[in-house]
């Protein structure tokens, strides 16, 4: 648990957008994985599978919600403008980036829920284009779709605060 909560708590944060649901989530998580490990075949790396169980579980967790709070994209410009400003064009400090974690979690509610999923999985947890696709249960090929279709939006969602030269590259 020591090992993996960091990153689990992170991903369940990015993805129910509430601290508290979050730490909750994954006291869950943990609980059905430790209660799983017998299920555990080895046919994927351990993390893969608990990076398995922490998307099922968020998922229903945000399922069961009557109603999620998300921001409108134009509401977050109006609101928050300056500071997505500030957080494209200039390189973010450490004491900055826990009020960057902030925004940025903000930034992705505008986006369908498996375009944030793909991008927090890919860009905020660093995983393989393998472990995802056996995380999110699909091919490589849809993997590489999906995160390609996920950056467009976030791109595009973004346009008028990236400058020309900021443009967010394909791996």
């Amino acid at each position: 648990m020591r090992q993996y909560h960091k990153k689990v708590m992170g991903y369940c944060l990015s993805m129910l957008q509430n601290h508290t649901e979050a730490e909750e989530a994954a006291q869950d998580i943990f609980v059905k994985a430790y209660r799983s490990l017998p299920k555990f075949k080895g046919n994927s790396t351990f993390s893969t599978w608990l990076y398995r169980i922490t998307t099922n579980h968020c998922l229903d967790v945000l399922r069961k919600r009557n109603r999620r709070k998300t921001y409108s994209l134009d509401a977050l410009v109006e609101e928050e403008g300056d500071a997505i400003h500030r957080l494209f064009s200039s390189n973010p400090v450490a004491a900055a980036q826990m009020e960057n974690r902030d925004l940025a979690g903000k930034i992705l509610s505008t986006l369908p829920e498996d375009y944030r999923i793909i991008l927090t999985l890919r860009e905020a947890d660093g995983l393989e284009y393998q472990e995802i696709a056996e995380t999110l249960d699909c091919s490589l090929d849809a993997v590489k779709g999906r995160l390609s279709r996920a950056r467009k939006q976030l791109q595009e969602n973004l346009r008028h605060f990236l400058r020309e030269n900021d443009v967010y590259e394909e791996e």
